[in-house]
């Protein structure tokens, strides 16, 4: 058997190796991984405890699991640790977000953000031990044109923050708009386009979160 990939390259199919879950386990396996991910919140407030080696190259090695349109994988992962870079980044997204918050946001906007207590200000930009910056990949001198970008990489995300969230990590997902800044702040081309801007590291020991409740069952899920 042969595929064609997104530039029309022929390549060799292999056989699939699934997961083999005895059926009486599969209903404890999926309850066990939804009680640690109800624990994760999105965090405001960082330690300066460093991050174990090794934590960011497995969490983004297993964000790139994700699907992707044509399996062309349209991302790129940039982390950022240099202090000077991360000050230049949380300068340029506070210049952003002062915007948002005087002019751009409508008052129906702001009013569904005024319970959580966020502002133009964000300190964890530079609190935060890593910011990893999401980039979608779009066609350019090295990169085939992409499909179903936004979703691809979205799925992508979410992958990133289940994989730190289960290595004991809090993460944000920032999304100042708009982005543009974040080219140069990386050093990134412009078919590159920023997406997601998201903190890592151990909470404060003092961090505090919003007391949030998630929709039931019966509000999310439809059975036809």
């Amino acid at each position: 058997m042969v595929d064609i990939d997104a530039a029309g390259t022929s390549y060799p199919s292999v056989p699939h190796r699934p997961m083999t879950v005895p059926a009486h386990e599969a209903e404890a396996r999926s309850r066990s991984f939804h009680d640690v991910m109800a624990r994760r919140r999105t965090v405001r407030d960082y330690s300066t405890r460093p991050i174990p080696d090794g934590v960011l190259e497995w969490a983004v090695r297993t964000a790139s699991t994700a699907p992707s349109g044509a399996h062309v994988q349209p991302w790129r992962f940039v982390v950022v640790t240099d202090p000077e870079r991360k000050r230049r980044l949380r300068e340029a997204a506070e210049a952003e977000e002062r915007e948002f918050y005087d002019h751009r946001a409508s008052a129906e906007w702001l009013a569904a953000l005024a319970p959580i207590g966020t502002d133009w200000r964000k300190p964890f930009l530079e609190d935060a031990p890593a910011v990893i910056v999401v980039f979608e990949v779009h066609k350019g001198p090295q990169s085939p044109r992409p499909y179903y970008t936004k979703e691809s990489v979205g799925i992508s995300v979410g992958l990133l923050l289940a994989c730190l969230h289960q290595a004991g990590l809090a993460t944000l997902t920032h999304t100042p708009s708009p982005m543009k800044f974040l080219n140069e702040v990386c050093e990134r081309p412009a078919e590159e386009r920023a997406a997601y801007v998201i903190p890592v590291g151990y909470p404060a020991a003092d961090a505090r979160v919003p007391d949030l409740h998630r929709k039931e069952l019966d509000e999310i899920l439809v059975r036809l």
